[in-house]
Formats: structure tokens, sequence, C-alpha cells
């Protein structure tokens, strides 16, 4: 077992957060006597940018606050026809948005909540959407469809109306609680409650509708860290977080909301007050919320220092995605006038300096990779820095994770844990079998090869049992990661980031 001390801070009550959060939702509900929609913006379960920015969050708190109310609650999953059809991946997994889906479901079973159905929005006979419900109605799964709508935004007559939200079906539930999410922003969650909502005033039903997003934090000023680190994770979405104008104007009390809300509330004000018959259920977009996220934060100065850090990751991530044409010039600014508005440079990182001098000494010592000189550096959980370098053997990333598992092990660094035969059989594969042109390890083949080395060195079965200890320490790397290599990293469950350079000089790798 590792000897490192642990001196990651706290600055957040998961305890506290759970009963008032549990309190406001339920105070809700009573508001509402017959049923409540409640859209679930963020993440439900995993929410690593929330236990990044509030460190001690419990990533899963959310589910666990489901549980406590899943006798009252059933759940609906929206996703976007059109997310279908471009393949749109969730950054944090890897994964598409229709396999995110899937894994939701389960991992909703494995809790103990079923999903009671899943609505594909703004359905428009893509081929992949049909494909995807045909998957889900196999295995079980109701599924409905629910299709633009008619005289969205300006008419509202025909969006309230039979040929509008009244076109898409209802969608059944039993419960008083109908909490609504979807994977990622435009999913189509308040379109699917309102939907519902039209159904159930139609049938004499007063049903109500509440909303429940983590970030931003309302009650906390407007360029709190915490506050700009939501903007810089939606940056792609130009999200700026202003003051709730609506809110100030009815209760002459300064909260914060995002732009889009701000923006959009004068035409939902309408939308309410067309299907109710009567007043909007709201006077603000502040009003609809009910986070109570503050209430957990234990330590201010925590939280805003470690907002100050999911800032840069964030920009460099962006500046990655900028150089795989993924977003534009424009975005990428937008992310730089984020991280000047906290006065954040990415030297501010810990990794970023030792990561680069790394990869220095790699060039200067002319131990590369066919002319690529990488480098990358962990920051452990005592504050201990470890670094690697790239070499025809290894990736810098896998040569890194072995540095820190002999360190967190106490073993010598100039140790060896993966015998040679070993990493030669594998190169051999990979170039002669397979005609692969990456023949270094990466990080997901030298975790392989480092368990399979663990069944008779026991040095190496030191270092296995330390690869714990690295789950949410910082890495950085001077190079874009290969796929094994992020692959790798994203299960070691570590922070990453990398600068915006190519870890290879060939157009196309192989593998």
């Amino acid at each position: 077992m590792s000897k490192v001390k642990d001196i990651n801070p706290t600055g957040f009550d998961n305890e506290k957060y759970l009963r008032e959060q549990t309190a406001a939702i339920l105070e809700r509900v009573d508001r509402f006597n017959d049923k409540l929609y409640l859209e679930f913006g963020g993440k439900i379960l995993y929410d690593y940018h929330a236990s990044r920015v509030l460190p001690g969050f419990d990533p899963n708190v959310k589910m666990r606050l489901l549980q406590l109310l899943k006798d009252k609650t059933d759940v609906i999953l929206c996703i976007h026809a059109g997310d279908i059809e471009r393949n749109k991946v969730r950054a944090d997994f890897g994964i598409t948005y229709d396999a995110d889906a899937l894994k939701t479901i389960d991992d909703f079973r494995e809790w103990g909540i079923d999903i009671a159905a899943v609505v594909i929005t703004r359905y428009q006979n893509q081929s992949t959407a049909k494909a995807f419900k045909n998957k889900l109605e196999l295995r079980g799964v109701k599924v409905y469809l629910h299709y633009p709508t008619k005289g969205y935004p300006t008419d509202i007559d025909l969006i309230v109306s039979d040929q509008g939200y009244g076109a898409n079906e209802y969608i059944k539930t039993t419960n008083p609680i109908v909490i609504v999410t979807g994977p990622g922003p435009g999913s189509g969650k308040l379109a699917t409650c309102l939907c519902n909502l039209y159904h159930e005033y139609k049938k004499g039903v007063k049903a109500g509708y509440a909303k429940f997003e983590t970030f931003p934090i309302w009650d906390l000023p407007i360029d709190h860290k915490v506050n700009v680190a939501y903007e810089a994770a939606t940056v792609d979405l130009k999200d700026e977080v202003l003051i709730d104008e609506h809110h100030l104007r009815a209760y002459g009390v300064k909260v914060v909301n995002y732009n889009r809300d701000i923006e959009a509330f004068h035409l939902l004000k309408r939308i309410f007050e067309k299907i109710t018959g009567g007043e909007s259920m709201y006077q603000s977009p502040t009003d609809m919320g009910v986070n109570r996220a503050s209430s957990g934060i234990i330590n201010d100065g925590i939280i805003t220092e470690a907002s100050h850090q999911e800032i840069i990751r964030r920009y460099f991530r962006c500046a990655v995605e900028y150089v795989m044409g993924i977003v534009d010039k424009e975005t990428l600014n937008w992310s730089v006038k984020v991280m000047e508005k906290v006065g954040a440079v990415v030297e501010d990182r810990r990794v970023v300096l030792p990561a680069r001098e790394a990869a220095r000494k790699a060039e200067m010592n002319g131990k590369g990779n066919a002319g690529i000189y990488c480098g990358a550096s962990i920051e452990l959980r005592d504050g201990t820095i470890i670094t690697g370098k790239n070499s025809p053997l290894l990736q810098a990333s896998s040569s890194l994770i072995l540095n820190a598992a002999k360190h967190l092990a106490g073993l010598p660094d100039n140790m060896y844990l993966l015998p040679k035969n070993l990493i030669d059989s594998v190169t051999y594969l990979k170039k002669d079998i397979l005609n692969g042109k990456m023949v270094s390890l990466d990080v997901e083949e030298t975790l392989i090869l480092l368990g399979v080395s663990a069944l008779s060195n026991p040095a190496a079965q030191m270092a296995l049992e330390n690869l714990q200890w690295m789950n949410g320490c910082e890495v950085h790397l001077t190079h874009m990661p290969a796929p094994g290599d992020e692959a790798g990293l994203r299960k070691l469950r570590v922070n990453v980031t990398c600068d915006p350079e190519f870890s290879s000089k060939s157009l196309y790798i192989s593998g």
C-alpha cells in the first residue's frame, strides 16, 4: 500500500448539500399538487466537472438524491436525433451520445432505477435514429418520437396547439415527479417537458415544471471563478453568466443565470401562460431552478483555486480541439477571453512546465521516437511531481505511469517492471505481424503488460496495486495522446491536459 500522504483539500460537504437539495425539490413538488416535471441539466452520474471545481463533491451525489426520491419518481431520457446522426462524442467517456444513452440506462438500473421511456427529439426520419429506436425496442425499452415543434419560436398560438406540442405523443408516467434528462445540451429536455405539460393541462392535470442544474450557481457572484469555470466548459455554446434582469425587476435581488436561459425566458413565460391559460408559473429563469449547490460549499478558497485550475484545463482542451478541426478560431478566442477574465496563464498548472522540461531533456539526449520528443508529468496526491519522456519502446505517457507507480510503491527509479521479452513480443506483433507504425507501447498496452508481469514479479505487483492512487491526479502531456494513451489515462481517472501538438509527423496513424 502507498505511503504517500493525500493532501487533496475538501471544499464541499455532500451530506449538507444532499439534505438541502432534497428539501428544495420536495418543496417544489408540494407547490404543484398533481405532478412536477423536473428537467435535470448537466450530468446525473459521473459529474466530474462538478467534482473538479467543487473538491469533495461526489460525482454521483445526484443519483443518491434520486434514490431517496425513487418511489415518487419516473425518469425520461431524451436524445436529439441530430446528435445520433452526427455521431457526437461525449468527451469525458470518449463514446457517442447514443452509446451514452445505452450506458445511462444500464447505470440507472445498477442504482435500482428504471428509465420509463426514451424520447428521440427533433426526429426527421434519420436512418440512424430509426436504427437506434429499433435497438432500444428490441431490448424492451419504450421509445417515443418527438418532431420539431411547428411555429417555434415565434408563433405562440401554433406552438401551444394540437399542431405544435400536441402533435407529439403524450409520454405516460405514473409518479408525481418526472425527471427529464439527456446527454449534453440541446437534447430536447425542455421541449419534452413542455409537450407533456400541454397534454396534462388538456386533461385537467395542473402539472408544474422546474429545472435542476448545478451550474452556474445562481447565488454566487457573477465573477466567482466557479461560475467562470462554467463559461470555460461551454465555450462551444458561447455561454455567459449574467445578472438575471428578470429576477432583479421582479424581486429587487441580484442573482445570476446564463445568457441562453435569460434570453429565452420571455418566450418561455408566454408559453407557460398559454399552456396554463393564466399566469406564468415563474417570474424569472432563476425562479425555475431548485439548485442548492452553494449550501455544500464549506471552503470558498479551495473552490476558487479548483475552479481556476479547471479554467486552464478547459483552455487546453479547446486548443487541442481547434488544431484537430473540431472547433473554430472564434471558439478558441472565446476560451482565451475566459482565461484572461481571471488572469490565468497555463503555467499556473503545476504539471505544465515539468512536462515541457522532460521533453527538452529527451531532445537533448536524442531519446525520442521518429524525431518527436514528448514529455509528460503527473502531480501526485501529496504534491510530488513525477515526469516521463518517450523512447523507441515507450510513449511518454507510458513512461510516466510506470515511473509514478514505482514512486508510489517505493521502488527504485532504475528498476525495470516489464520484462524485455514481453516488450519485444508485443512490438514484433505490432510492427511485423499487424504492420503498425506506432511500435512504442501506449498506456493501455503498458498496463496490460504490467498486469501480466505481476504474475511472476512481486515488484510489478506492488506497482500495479498502487495505480489506484493516481485517481484524480493532474497530468500534462507535451503532445496530444494516441488513442491507446487516451483510453488508458481515462481508465486511470487522471485529469489530463496536453499541448496542442501532434505526437507524430504522420497524418494518419494506423496503430
